[in-house]
């Protein structure tokens, strides 16, 4: 299931959320969030034999005004995927909440899609159409002992303020057996911007060595203009795209190898994308029983134009034994500040 301390706003990652309370949250705040109630937002309602059932996983939240919502995967396969996406929508700053299943996304959903699952959503907003967008992965592979592939990237639409949702509308689609990775969707919501209404998709082309793949919509979401690379072909995953006020987009995003972070631009609307430019090597400690726990970046901008990265990495520990959180931030895209340890515990303590 999802719940929600009924007072508090979900961030767009969950690290970035651990980041920004640690900067920026009063003791008091804490510990008047450890008594306010919970509230249950969704519940799996599936019971497919393929998946571990009763889980809700991986969220991302976009708000906006006094609308929230979050989108989630539910039903999770233990090799990827989900049985279909929920959402959970509040228009009273989270006062109250209506929550649902995207619709003609699996063959699980109600009217049931095509696709065997899907994973990896990610929510935005377009205010000049006054469109809510969810994009996610298309995957198709039932057999839950084969991981399945991932051919298209998709985006479900709402026109009434995220409380129902059309079928998915294609971004892309690889064909035969090329898998896509790693979406994230933004668009660009300041009226004075010369891209305002443009909203952009991300994603990495894993059957094509990680190849970074951007496209772009101005019509809120209905059609999406041809997949474009950067101009030096970087080959990523992770990435997360955010849009300055003056419709620069920055991309902040790891190699393929995810040993060093990266960063490109587009300051025409996505009709071309700069070169990467490496930001800093990535130093990351594996945890405990080697889990899946990697060093992918969040990112998030403010609204003077300020990009934030954080992401977790070993480099103020003592011979790498763990990792930190870390952050740089930048007002171009191209220029980025000293890396900083953004001081959840003290070094060495082994957390």
């Amino acid at each position: 299931m999802i719940t929600l301390l009924s007072s508090h706003r979900w961030f767009a990652r969950s690290i970035l959320a651990s980041a920004l309370a640690i900067l920026f949250t009063v003791a008091s705040t804490i510990f008047a969030y450890a008594n306010a109630p919970l509230t249950r937002l969704s519940t799996d309602p599936y019971t497919n034999s393929t998946s571990q059932h009763a889980t809700e996983v991986e969220p991302d939240t976009f708000s906006f005004g006094s609308t929230i919502v979050s989108a989630f995967q539910v039903g999770r396969f233990n090799n990827g995927g989900a049985s279909n996406v929920g959402f959970a929508t509040s228009t009273n700053a989270g006062s109250t909440w209506t929550s649902g299943f995207l619709p003609g996304t699996t063959t699980f959903a109600t009217p049931p899609g095509t696709y065997d699952r899907i994973s990896d959503t990610s929510v935005a907003y377009d205010a000049k159409h006054n469109v809510w967008i969810v994009s996610y992965l298309g995957l198709v592979g039932a057999n839950p002992n084969i991981a399945p592939s991932a051919p298209a990237v998709l985006v479900s639409r709402s026109t009434d303020g995220g409380l129902t949702w059309g079928n998915p509308i294609q971004v892309n689609s690889a064909g035969g057996t090329n898998s896509q990775d790693k979406n994230w969707s933004v668009c660009d919501d300041t009226a004075t911007s010369p891209f305002y209404g443009n909203c952009y998709t991300e994603w990495d082309d894993n059957g094509n060595g990680n190849l970074v793949q951007m496209s772009t919509s101005s019509d809120g979401g209905l059609t999406w203009g041809t997949r474009k690379s950067t101009a030096n072909n970087a080959t990523v995953i992770g990435g997360q795209p955010v849009v300055q006020p003056n419709g620069t987009v920055v991309v902040p995003i790891e190699n393929a190898n995810e040993t060093s972070l990266l960063a490109f631009t587009s300051t025409n609307g996505g009709s071309s994308w700069n070169s990467t430019i490496t930001v800093t090597s990535i130093k990351h400690h594996t945890d405990a029983g080697s889990i899946r726990s990697g060093s992918l970046p969040t990112a998030e901008v403010d609204g003077s134009g300020k990009v934030f990265v954080v992401w977790s990495d070993c480099r103020f520990e003592r011979n790498c034994k763990a990792n930190d959180l870390v952050m740089t931030t930048s007002t171009d895209g191209t220029s980025w500040t000293a890396i900083t340890r953004i001081p959840a515990t003290t070094v060495g303590s082994g957390f």
